[in-house]
């Protein structure tokens, strides 16, 4: 059982604002509240923000045998169809009725670097068919990763930390960073409405793997929270969207990081068979960047909660336990 659903109140903050002791107090009260909140005045213009959204919807657009051409690969890097997510196995009963494309920080194939999980080359669609595609990513990701880098700041002060903890080579010196698109096909194409009574949804609830998420949406409602994943019943509230602006939230690193001081929170999309676009920018530290209980989060009466790991060990288990195996997709191009 579930209780009725409302929307939710975040606090907002101004990467503009010269108070940054009020910008510290607002985050720090949303991180132990619900682990998210808006940011606006992040210093992307309404025009780039716009261009994405409609490049998105290009690609989108095209046949499904073009997308498969561009089919994620061992790296994630590239086009998830239907169903080849499924975050709350639990509750689910097909994948996530979404589809997606990831892009992350390109690294040439001839590079050392690009030997590691989550680095190595991206795949483009081809000029002829979407031009100016790969320009328009590219300068997205560059200044989603300079908005990212504030907010860590902001945080990095709500942990009682110097502001450029997050600042180093290990941290988000050489982060991992990914940019997804995502499109929720709506009840028109796919005959499904998200019911969570009958285990449909457009994405099950889960919690995010990394530091920080950076979301900008379109205006149709479906993002819902739930800041007690162990009440029962649980309860969730809608999430409004804030044109121009990011929806923010903790990922499960920081909640690692903070010994659940700061909360990844449990989140979804139910939609109501309206098509919807979202744009998502995932932010992780380096491979090598070891997780653990940071000196300001622990105490001889709150000793740390979780054992130190690698960035690169998490992250690669939890795209295992959440992704299709490609070797399904054998075929189906």
């Amino acid at each position: 059982m579930e209780s009725p659903i409302s929307k939710t109140d975040l606090n907002c903050i101004s990467l503009a604002d010269p108070d940054i002791q009020k910008s510290v107090a607002l985050l720090k009260q949303a991180c132990l509240d619900s682990g998210f909140f808006y940011v606006v005045d992040h210093g992307i213009s309404q025009e780039v923000m716009d261009e994405v959204f409609a490049q998105s919807k290009k690609f989108f657009d095209l046949p499904h045998s073009e997308k498969m051409k561009l089919l994620r690969d061992d790296k994630n890097r590239g086009y998830t169809p239907m169903l080849d997510e499924i975050l709350d196995p639990e509750n689910q009963v097909d994948g996530d009725y979404k589809e997606g494309y990831y892009i992350g920080v390109e690294v040439p194939a001839d590079n050392p670097e690009a030997n590691r999980p989550f680095y190595g080359p991206n795949q483009w669609p081809c000029e002829e068919v979407l031009p100016k595609w790969r320009d328009v990513m590219e300068q997205y990701h560059r200044e989603a990763l300079r908005v990212a880098k504030s907010v860590a700041r902001i945080i990095a002060l709500a942990l009682d930390l110097d502001v450029d903890f997050f600042d180093t080579p290990e941290m988000l010196g050489e982060p991992i960073a990914t940019l997804r698109l995502l499109h929720y096909e709506g009840g028109q194409k796919t005959g499904k409405v998200s019911n969570p009574a009958k285990g449909v949804y457009g994405a099950g609830a889960h919690s995010d793997y990394g530091l920080i998420t950076l979301l900008a949406t379109d205006d149709v409602v479906g993002l819902q929270i739930c800041k007690d994943r162990n009440a029962q019943p649980q309860v969730w509230e809608y999430v409004a969207p804030l044109k121009g602006g990011f929806i923010v939230n903790l990922g499960d690193m920081l909640e690692r990081w903070s010994n659940s001081i700061f909360r990844s929170t449990l989140h979804r999309v139910v939609l109501d068979g309206r098509e919807r676009y979202s744009i998502a920018y995932f932010v992780e530290p380096s491979h090598d960047c070891v997780v653990e209980c940071l000196p300001t989060c622990k105490s001889e009466t709150n000793p740390p909660k979780f054992p130190p790991i690698t960035c690169c060990a998490y992250l690669s288990q939890r795209y295992k336990d959440t992704h299709a195996d490609l070797n399904s997709y054998s075929g189906k191009a």
